[in-house]
């Protein structure tokens, strides 16, 4: 009987950024992410719902994730994963990643795939995003800056998503040591998170 079935499930999220130069190989940071797990499931609901939002659609960028005392010693704050509100320490900068989107002026580069294997109970979705040499406008010309709280010194970034009211939900939040966009580097992000099924079914 269905009634003696006790439905275990569940949905679990999982992150991971990697931030390198496309052209040198370098790798400038690669780890884990939090999720914003209220806001993602906001999304989540209204993309199968077919609301016409929640999708994942720009990745936002900022310079407030971390402090820098006199000796270098660097301190990280904490991801803000909280609050359907929430949002980056001090955004600075924004780029639309949606493909599908007419203010994405580079889809090839800044896009949004799904990858799954037949047979396996997880998807990831994986967001890429280019900075290009000339972008964002009024950035340093070398990667030689001396201050952390210069305007495109990044130390967090997260994803936002799409809202017809024009403000996204924040659904992702990354906090990591600071990296300088200037003019004389491409920096590309992929933004990876799994969603994976958690399903398992036990007689009562």
């Amino acid at each position: 009987m269905i009634d003696n079935l006790n439905d275990k499930s569940g949905v679990l999220l999982q992150g991971h950024i990697k931030i390198h130069n496309p052209e040198s190989g370098e790798i400038l940071v690669d780890k884990r992410n939090a999720i914003h797990y209220e806001n993602m499931s906001i999304s989540l609901a209204e993309s199968l719902a077919n609301q016409g939002q929640g999708m994942v659609y720009s990745m936002a960028f900022g310079n407030g994730g971390t402090s820098v005392d006199p000796t270098g010693i660097i301190t990280y704050l904490s991801p803000n994963s909280t609050g359907t509100n929430a949002s980056l320490y001090n955004q600075t900068y924004t780029k639309v990643i949606d493909d599908n989107s007419i203010n994405n002026t580079d889809p090839t580069r800044n896009k949004i795939e799904t990858r799954h294997v037949s047979g396996t109970n997880y998807t990831d979705i994986v967001a890429t995003c280019l900075l290009d040499y000339g972008e964002p406008s009024g950035q340093d010309a070398l990667d030689n800056a001396t201050s952390s709280s210069s305007l495109y010194v990044f130390d967090e970034l997260g994803l936002v998503s799409y809202a017809t009211s024009g403000t996204g939900r924040l659904l992702t939040h990354v906090i990591f040591h600071p990296v300088q966009k200037s003019l004389n580097r491409l920096i590309q992000i992929d933004y990876t998170v799994r969603v994976q099924s958690l399903t398992g079914f036990n007689e009562a």
